[in-house]
């Protein structure tokens, strides 16, 4: 791993912490301040006007790996199915989960586990790695809804953009020659058949937050 990894993954403990939250659940998708203070988020965080509208988060408990949420991701983005450009991760750990086969694999995650489904999604950073690690400044905060979204005639394809961000979510299609990243759209969780998936507004956050300080 290079120097530079090192470091990224050293300063992302506290949401890679988080992740293993959202990739297991938030049961009933609560929002409590231990979820916050894992995911880095203080009361200078929560006011930042370049977060998104919400989070997407993952109640595991109720995901089945039907895959419908990728894709509506890409039909709605895309205009196609084609689930390995999903902004939204699912089949690549249907079988064995995000860690992949182990020799006690019957009862880690996925398929030929414990059934249990891992949906991976963007995290929305504060600190935009992609978006830093873009030679091009083609991954930007969207004006509207805070998110960051890729400039399709600013990007090269040259998938820096995945390298940088510590969970490989944008990824490049190969057809177009663009990275493809979660714009937090809403997509996704609407076609969600158990309602696994769920958009919680950052001002419902930042009241979470606020009441978990009083």
């Amino acid at each position: 791993m290079s120097q530079e990894k090192k470091k990224l993954f050293d300063r992302e403990t506290t949401r890679r912490d988080f992740l293993k939250l959202t990739g297991k659940g938030i049961a009933g998708f609560a929002v409590t301040s231990s979820i916050l203070s894992m995911f880095g988020f203080g009361e200078e965080a929560i006011a930042a006007t370049a977060l998104p509208e919400g989070l997407l988060v993952v109640d595991r408990s109720k995901c089945t790996g039907c895959q419908r949420c990728e894709i509506t991701c890409t039909l709605q983005n895309d205009e196609k199915i084609q689930p390995f450009i999903s902004r939204i991760k699912v089949s690549e750990n249907y079988n064995f989960g995000t860690t992949g086969p182990k020799m006690n694999y019957k009862y880690e995650d996925g398929q030929f586990g414990n059934l249990k489904m891992t949906p991976v999604t963007c995290k929305q950073c504060r600190e935009p790695f992609c978006g830093n690690a873009c030679p091009k400044g083609a991954i930007v905060a969207d004006p509207h809804t805070g998110a960051r979204t890729v400039i399709k005639a600013n990007c090269v394809g040259c998938g820096i953009c995945t390298e940088a961000c510590p969970w490989g979510l944008p990824t490049l299609d190969q057809e177009k020659g663009y990275s493809t990243k979660c714009i937090s759209c809403g997509a996704c969780a609407k076609a969600c058949p158990t309602s696994a998936l769920k958009i919680i507004p950052w001002e419902d956050i930042s009241k979470a937050h606020y009441f978990s300080k009083r």
